[in-house]
């Protein structure tokens, strides 16, 4: 006759991972597109939030799937202290640019190619939350800044510009007619006089 006492024992294995995996999960934030230009650099900002406070065994994955669905490459790797890709396209490229204690777990990519376009992933581990989602950033590399933001910043200059103009237009007018105003009333006292 089985002892009815070791049933939770048996079925607590199975159930407690699962309940786990709903209570304590990892979730990891970042901008879903960074558009940046050729030989510039590049911050790519991921954050976390996670049910238990910040723990020593804390982990981060930074890897980089190209645009053409070749195979990820590791880009960056943290744990307890940041380390950079021993080789690949990232090599001496990527550095720490994030604070654990404000659960900023960012990089920064140098010298930003073309070759670069692709999506970049940020996983984040932070025992015992070890779920979670996954981050994602794709990356535009271009060859310089867009007609549209070349004209929007021409028209942002351009309409603070002639606002000032309005501006001391209005300005002087109104010195004029109170300089005229005060000459009537001159008069007018002289005339009395």
């Amino acid at each position: 006759k089985a002892d009815k006492s070791s049933l939770p024992t048996v079925i607590s294995p199975c159930v407690c991972p699962a309940a786990l995996w709903l209570a304590a999960a990892v979730e990891v934030h970042t901008a879903k597109e960074v558009v940046a230009v050729n030989g510039t650099n590049q911050r790519l900002k991921c954050t976390f939030s996670s049910s238990s406070p910040v723990s020593q065994e804390l982990s981060v994955s930074w890897n980089f799937q190209p645009e053409d669905l070749s195979a990820h490459e590791p880009v960056f790797y943290y744990l307890k202290e940041p380390y950079q890709p021993p080789s690949g396209r990232f090599k001496d490229r990527v550095t720490w640019d994030g604070n654990i204690e404000r659960h900023d777990v960012s990089i920064m990519v140098w010298n930003l190619k073309p070759s670069d376009n692709g999506t970049f992933t940020c996983q984040v581990t932070n025992w015992p939350d070890v779920y979670g989602t996954i981050g994602e950033v794709r990356l535009r590399v271009v060859q310089k800044v867009s007609f549209s933001e070349i004209h929007f910043l021409a028209v942002a200059i351009g309409s603070a510009s002639g606002l000032m103009i309005i501006v001391v237009i209005v300005v002087i007018i109104c010195r004029q007619h109170r300089r005229k105003a005060r000459d009537r009333r001159m008069e007018a006292a002289d005339t009395e006089r």
